[in-house]
């Protein structure tokens, strides 16, 4: 836990934006306890000179990532975390998956990236010749399976490989992508609020992951970040 001596204005930004505003006392998971600065109300506070060092670290490793030309992929099916991610992923052409974990991915990377290989194929076909021979119906099936494919797989397109590191918005609701991430030996950067264990994530951002507005915040920050390097 790094308590080293921030600047009050850092603290102060992301104040303003709640990332202050952990749990109910209640729902206090026992290692995120050293990250509380207080309880007030029965809520968790958190300490935010904690995360302000915390997410100085994950910037500067992202930014090294994307200097290194490292694969980033992108997990946030939380949902006040979706539109932000894929808004972002699809503009700075990054992996991402805002719909829902796909099991496997990362421990059984070679199973699941048919289907994505499938969809890009499928998408091809659309736009050549042998397109317009088919028949009314059989395009009605066509793009039925390619809106299927693509509500799951249509944020891999591109990826060739596993990713190199993963972000993971909610450490707790994503609990099988970081175990897969660990058993690959990824690196994770996490955002973690007060009812997650933070252990384990080797880059955890301990705040407020409800608010849409804090959010939004980490994302924009985290990803900005990775596309500087």
């Amino acid at each position: 836990m790094n308590k080293t001596l921030v600047d009050a204005s850092e603290v102060q930004k992301l104040f303003e934006v709640g990332l202050h505003l952990g749990h109910k006392k209640n729902r206090l998971h026992p290692k995120a306890r050293k990250f509380v600065y207080r309880i007030e109300k029965g809520v968790s506070i958190i300490d935010l000179t904690i995360t302000v060092n915390q997410l100085k670290e994950a910037e500067k490793f992202l930014q090294q990532a994307g200097k290194d030309k490292k694969t980033l992929l992108i997990v946030a099916t939380k949902k006040i975390a979706v539109q932000i991610a894929t808004k972002l992923a699809r503009e700075h052409n990054l992996s991402f998956v805002t719909n829902k974990w796909l099991p496997g991915l990362l421990t059984n990377f070679e199973t699941i990236i048919k289907n994505v290989k499938k969809l890009e194929e499928l998408k091809e076909q659309k736009g050549d010749e042998s397109w317009e021979k088919l028949t009314k119906h059989e395009k009605g099936q066509v793009s039925k399976h390619i809106a299927r494919l693509e509500r799951f797989y249509g944020g891999l397109t591109g990826l060739t490989k596993k990713p190199d590191v993963i972000f993971v918005v909610d450490v707790k609701k994503e609990f099988n992508a970081v175990i897969e991430a660990r058993r690959s030996n990824i690196p994770v950067v996490g955002i973690a609020d007060t009812n997650a264990d933070p252990e384990g994530i080797d880059f955890p951002i301990v705040a407020n992951d409800d608010s849409p507005t804090a959010v939004e915040f980490l994302i924009q920050k985290l990803i900005s970040a990775y596309v500087k390097g």
